[in-house]
């Protein structure tokens, strides 16, 4: 099964990283879906919400205050101004460091 490679960085620390199904957040042009074999995308990151599907595990939510959203070749780097993990009862940890 084809997967996403996703690491989450805000300026100042680690957020999340592992393999996922599905990433979704918005972008400056609004709001992006990314499946594996996106078609590679370098775009500017808005405040808000980004919802990852992990290949094991529920679903993950990250708040973040802008910054930059890459994909190439199945790997999604997203690198935020501020980023905040949300707690969310059952959220895997196993790829937080």
């Amino acid at each position: 099964m084809a997967q996403l490679e996703v690491e989450i960085v805000a300026a100042d620390h680690f957020v999340w990283s592992g393999a996922a199904k599905m990433v979704k957040g918005r972008t400056s042009d609004g709001e992006i879906g990314i499946l594996p074999g996106h078609a590679p995308l370098l775009a500017i990151l808005a405040e808000g919400e980004l919802a990852i599907e992990p290949v094991d595990g529920a679903r993950i939510s990250v708040t973040v205050d802008g910054g930059f959203f890459s994909v190439d070749s199945d790997r999604v780097v997203i690198v935020a101004d501020n980023a905040q993990l949300e707690d969310s009862a059952g959220s895997a940890n196993a790829g937080i460091r």
